[in-house]
């Protein structure tokens, strides 16, 4: 297992990569870019839930049970925005 300041190391620099890349985004690329964070949320809480089938103990359930509901919520949140974005692209003679 990563320790201490490995781990927040890695973390920091994944922080600062990931800031960096999405900025550079063009705008264009915004709704694929969602699609794609989506299918990533997706495996986010796929590893939620099994961290939460291998918890012993009620502290490691409450925290499995908070990740998978915040895993969750992002990956529904990120389908309904990305929805709302393609909305918005389509002509008003497709609407009904």
């Amino acid at each position: 297992m990563i320790e201490g300041f490995t781990a927040l190391y890695i973390f920091m620099l994944s922080a600062f990569t990931g800031y960096e890349v999405i900025s550079r985004v063009p705008v264009i690329l915004h709704t694929p870019l969602m699609s794609g964070s989506n299918f990533v949320h997706g495996i986010v809480l796929v590893g939620a839930m099994v961290a939460m089938g291998h918890a012993s103990t009620t502290l490691e359930l409450a925290i499995g049970f908070i990740g998978v509901a915040l895993a969750a919520g992002n990956a529904v949140g990120g389908f309904v925005v990305t929805e709302r974005m393609l909305e918005m692209f389509k002509s008003e003679k497709g609407r009904h």
